[in-house]
């Protein structure tokens, strides 16, 4: 999701040979105790699980909150498996996939003490919609009541939609339709299972108990945040929720990226939210090159082009920019071959679903071709010298990629120009069809590993929604046949994932051959952690989960 998107990985054109995958080596075998210094720029807003909706936290969230189901707290591809957490096994499924019935654990207790309970369960699904949760239609508007809910919030009742018998402690899921990415959206945070009494409205920073091995003791977004382990808490399941290492872990926030990486390498701090700044990231590949982790992100980056307005409601407009764009100069842009990987597709690299496509660039070398480019502009008829006009974020790599498309806009025969906008706008301004953005700059990450997450998003008809300032689908592309095939796609899921993935696949191939955008990369993060932690784990999902580091 754009919202929860990492900042920038510094942007810079040096060559970090140094950055190798996963460089960094384990200081020692798990220790448990000690506190673990965390550090970042500043804090991320509310702490409520049901509202926030940023990494920054969503890394903490993961054990401090549970949901029915969770991702597995492991490093690698198995982190993506789900597996039960609050329920004690995976749900029997009947009525064609529409209805889903789990049976919660017993003797799970809240960090006040008080027990976890089916009523707790029906009350937290009801409260994804009375606090407006960003994901509340997306994710959670396939039960039944959903409707309703969204349209008078304050007033939700699942009835119908959240069975509970707390005789025997069975939770029953009744969905309009079968939804084959229902149990990635009932692992997230926004689905995390909270006290029934908890405030009806963003509870902000007063802390929400949760069920996980540690809570929230203290948090003031200015200054920061304190992990501490719940009193309460007990493993049920070493996969769904392990028992943490630290005993506490102290947030800080107010320090500049520069200070962060001064403050890891001299054992200031354990770990920094932020990205090595451009002028630090050789420095410290030379000089720390152990402590660092470079790890491959479920993400892509692209430019989207409108297919409504002029110049790209020509396919073979669309076409041929894919076609002039060299990739690997956007790769160079962004920080070199070990920050990012260039790629034609929507779907990222080792991502479920991906096959290698790349119709507009020879070879794994991804080089440009041009002189094709050209052609289809002259087939195109579009006239020599029409204004086309890139958006993008005024931070400086962007700015960077920003200038580089308007140049190779430029060279096909239009006269194009660059305007950056602030980032705390730009993504809602490029949503909104009614600013008419005919190119634009973008990203998105994973909210969860399958390709719906990323081609149902982006680019079938029901994600567009024309003058809204949430229309993910910036291209306003829409193709029925495509949309026909992710249906078909989403139902084989149910029965056949490895069917499934094929049809995901060739989704990809169609959306790359139509070309409502230009993908340039998928991206890589820099983990820079202190030289006493150890037992590192970078889950696909949650990303890096400090309280299951060790620390000396």
């Amino acid at each position: 999701m754009r919202m929860r998107k990492l900042m920038g990985l510094g942007l810079v054109s040096l060559s970090l040979a140094a950055l190798t995958a996963t460089t960094a080596v384990q200081a020692a075998e798990p220790h448990r105790g000690g506190v673990f210094r965390a550090i970042a720029s500043a804090s991320a807003g509310t702490i409520d699980p049901l509202v926030n909706y940023q990494q920054e936290y969503w890394e903490l969230f993961a054990s401090v909150y549970d949901g029915l189901l969770s991702f597995k707290k492991v490093s690698g591809k198995d982190g993506a498996t789900i597996v039960p957490d609050l329920a004690e096994a995976m749900p029997t499924v009947s009525d064609d996939g529409k209805t889903l019935t789990f049976t919660l654990r017993k003797g799970i207790k809240f960090s006040n003490g008080k027990d976890v309970t089916v009523a707790d369960v029906k009350a937290s699904f009801e409260r994804i919609f009375k606090v407006l949760s960003p994901t509340a239609g997306s994710f959670y508007g396939g039960i039944v009541g959903a409707d309703a809910c969204l349209k008078t919030p304050a007033t939700c009742n699942l009835d119908k939609g959240v069975v509970v018998d707390p005789a025997t402690n069975k939770i029953t899921i009744h969905l309009t339709a079968a939804d084959s990415d229902f149990y990635d959206k009932l692992s997230l945070p926004h689905a995390s299972i909270l006290p029934a009494d908890a405030p009806s409205k963003d509870a902000g920073n007063t802390p929400i108990p949760g069920t996980g091995p540690y809570v929230i003791k203290d948090y003031d977004p200015n200054t920061g945040l304190k992990l501490v382990r719940n009193p309460y808490f007990k493993v049920w399941s070493k996969d769904a929720q392990p028992d943490g290492y630290i005993d506490e872990l102290d947030y800080k926030f107010g320090m500049t990226d520069e200070a962060q990486v001064t403050a890891v390498q001299n054992g200031q701090a354990d770990w920094m939210f932020d990205d090595i700044p451009a002028d630090r990231l050789a420095e410290v590949a030379s000089k720390n090159a152990k402590q660092i982790h470079l790890e491959p992100l479920a993400a892509f980056y692209y430019a989207a082009l409108n297919v409504n307005i002029a110049p790209f409601n020509n396919e073979k407009v669309r076409q041929a920019l894919n076609y002039a764009v060299d990739r690997n100069a956007l790769v160079k842009i962004w920080g070199g071959p070990q920050l990012a990987v260039p790629t034609c597709q929507v779907l990222p690299l080792n991502f479920p679903g991906h096959e290698d496509y790349c119709p507009y660039a020879s070879g794994k070398n991804f080089k440009p071709n041009m002189a094709k480019a050209k052609e289809l502009i002259k087939e195109s008829g579009i006239k020599p010298g029409m204004k086309v006009t890139v958006i993008t974020e005024d931070k400086t790599g962007w700015k960077n990629m920003g200038a580089y498309i308007q140049s190779v806009l430029n060279e096909l025969g239009f006269d194009a120009s660059i305007k950056p906008l602030a980032h705390s706008i730009e993504y809602t301004y490029i949503n909104n069809s009614n600013n008419k953005a005919q190119i634009s700059l973008s990203d998105w990450f994973q909210d969860y590993p399958a390709p719906a997450d990323f081609l149902q998003i982006l680019y079938s008809c029901s994600s567009f929604h024309p003058g809204s300032d949430s229309s993910p689908n910036i291209a306003g592309f829409c193709d029925k046949g495509i949309d026909a095939q992710m249906d078909a796609a989403m139902k084989t899921q149910l029965t056949d994932n490895a069917a499934a993935m094929k049809q995901w696949a060739a989704v990809d191939k169609a959306v790359v051959d139509k070309a409502p955008l230009v993908s340039f990369f998928n991206p890589k993060k820099v983990e820079f952690v202190g030289k006493n932690v150890g037992n590192y784990i970078f889950n696909p999902v949650y990303l890096f989960m400090p309280t299951l580091a060790s620390v000396k």
